[in-house]
Order: structure tokens, then C-alpha cells, then sequence
């Protein structure tokens, strides 16, 4: 049950909401600028943990450097991607292309980890769910949304199925905040300086609600989510992990449309309900599995 309800939390406060929040910051701050103060509000979260839970931190070898650098290739970069790509395609749109994760979670995981094979009902999800992204991307022109920024977004959905599985490989087992605080930390870094280079000195926001959203999406969706993520990973291993991407979607698209007043095309529809499909037979495996934690 806990494990369950750390899933809800992920899919429908921390990240579902997330979509909506980078619109909302974009009217005031670059892409690079926001994501900074995303994992700012972020590494303060995570800190404040650590003090609070007492829990040692080790500040050298793998364990130090490979979390710090899976929070730059898995959290500053994909999050930059789906922030620049925001510019141009509508928040709910991104939602849907970012849930195509699990997809690339399984091909990688194929060939990374020995406990997620490819199986034939994985591979008519991989289909399924190529044939949705092949529907959103619509390559004959007619679409609505620029396919730079659509495809932006799928290679941010790439960036975090690897990180998930070299997450799974390497740091199984590994505390949750001894994961979280190194990523926090080197992303943060990385993200100050290049928003330095790229977009100028990082500037602090003017307007209130530009302040709501970075510190929702930092301490909400970033500092406590990234250590419930890594939890979720521990225990139920990388490619059911993603299956919180069957949740943030639906979210992410009704907000866009109720709020933002985006437009729901037959195309999102369609396109995501194969997308969610293909997600549903590359995770059956892993749902009819025993949900014990995973240790190597």
C-alpha cells in the first residue's frame, strides 16, 4: 500500500502537475533559468530531508558521483528538453509524448539488465506505442504543434529511460536520499552555470505566481518526488517503476485544456490512448509479478 500510494502521488500532485507549472514559468523565465530554480527549491528539499532524517551522506566514490551524474543525464537535461519544447507545443501534448518513457525503459532494459527481457506482448506494446507517437508527430504536416519541439520531448523521454535503468543497475539498494542528494547537488551546479552562459545571470522571478510554480515544481515534483522515484525503483525495479507514466497524462492533458484552454485534438486522443496501450503490454510482465523489493 505504501508503494502504491507513493505511485499516486507521482503520477497525479508531483508530476502530473508539472506540465502546467513549466507553461506558467515560461512567461517569465528562460527554460534553462526555470529548470535552475526548479532544482534549486529542489536541493533545498532534499537537504532539509537529510537533516531531519539524520541520515549520513557519503560525499566520495560511486556512490557520490554516479547519482550526481545520473541527476544531470535523467533530470536537468530531459527537463530542460520538455521546458524548451513547451515554447511551442501545448503543455498536455508534452505530457503525452514524455509518457512514452516506459517504451524506451523496456528496449534499453532489454539489453542492460537480465531480469527485463523483451517478450512478444512487449514488443506489440513497443508497436502499439510507436504508431501513437507516429499519430502526435503527424510527419505528413498537418499537425498543430512544431516537431522540433514534439520531438524534444521524446528524446527527453529517452534521457530518463536511461538514467532509470543505470539507476537500476548500479545503485539498487542504495538510500534514497544517498541518491537524491548527489543528483540534486550536480544538477544543480550544471544547470547555474550553463543558465549563466546560455541565458544570462540566474534572475529571480518577479511575478508571484512565476515563484508558486518553481517552488511547486521544486519541492513538490522535484525534492520530494525524486526521492519517492528512487523508493519506487528500489522496490519494484526500473520498467514497473514506469509505470507512473500511465498516470501523469491524463492529468497533464485535463489541466492543459480546463486551465490553459488547449485545444483536445482527435490526434492527442488518439495518439495517447495507443501510447498508454503500448505502455499497458511492454508493463504486463512486470504488473503480474510479486512486488518485492529489488536488491542487484
Amino acid at each position: 500500500m505504501r508503494q502504491w500510494l507513493i505511485f499516486i502521488y507521482l503520477g497525479c500532485v508531483a508530476w502530473g502537475t508539472s506540465f502546467l507549472w513549466i507553461k506558467v514559468a515560461l512567461q517569465e523565465l528562460g527554460p534553462i533559468t526555470l529548470v535552475g530554480w526548479r532544482f534549486l527549491f529542489g536541493l533545498v528539499t532534499v537537504a532539509l530531508s537529510v537533516v531531519i532524517l539524520k541520515h549520513r551522506i557519503v560525499f566520495r566514490g560511486l556512490r557520490f558521483w554516479l547519482p550526481a551524474g545520473l541527476g544531470v543525464l535523467g533530470g536537468a537535461i530531459p527537463i530542460v528538453l520538455i521546458s524548451w519544447a513547451e515554447q511551442s507545443i501545448d503543455s498536455g501534448l508534452a505530457g503525452v509524448l514524455n509518457s512514452t518513457m516506459p517504451i524506451w525503459t523496456m528496449l534499453i532494459a532489454h539489453f542492460a539488465l537480465h531480469d527485463d527481457r523483451m517478450t512478444p506482448g512487449r514488443l506489440t506494446g513497443l508497436v502499439t506505442g510507436f504508431v501513437g507517437i507516429y499519430i502526435l508527430l503527424d510527419p505528413r504536416g498537418s499537425a498543430t504543434h512544431d516537431l522540433v519541439g514534439q520531438l524534444a520531448v521524446v528524446a527527453a523521454a529517452i534521457f530518463y529511460a536511461t538514467a532509470t535503468v543505470l539507476q537500476h543497475r548500479h545503485l539498487s539498494g542504495v538510500h534514497p536520499l544517498q541518491s537524491s542528494l548527489p543528483a540534486m547537488l550536480g544538477a544543480t551546479v550544471v544547470l547555474a552555470i550553463t543558465a549563466a552562459i546560455v541565458e544570462g545571470p540566474l534572475s529571480l522571478p518577479k511575478e508571484p505566481m512565476t515563484w508558486l510554480a518553481c517552488a511547486w515544481m521544486g519541492i513538490i515534483g522535484m525534492g520530494l518526488a525524486v526521492q519517492a522515484w528512487y523508493h519506487l525503483i528500489n522496490h519494484w525495479g526500473a520498467t514497473r517503476t514506469s509505470l507512473v507514466t500511465y498516470v501523469f497524462p491524463v492529468a497533464a492533458v485535463a489541466l492543459g485544456v480546463v486551465i490553459l484552454d488547449e485545444r483536445l485534438t482527435w490526434e492527442l486522443v488518439v495518439g495517447g490512448v495507443l501510447i498508454i496501450g503500448g505502455i499497458a503490454l511492454v508493463n504486463r510482465k512486470a504488473e503480474d509479478r510479486v512486488s518485492e523489493p529489488v536488491t542487484g
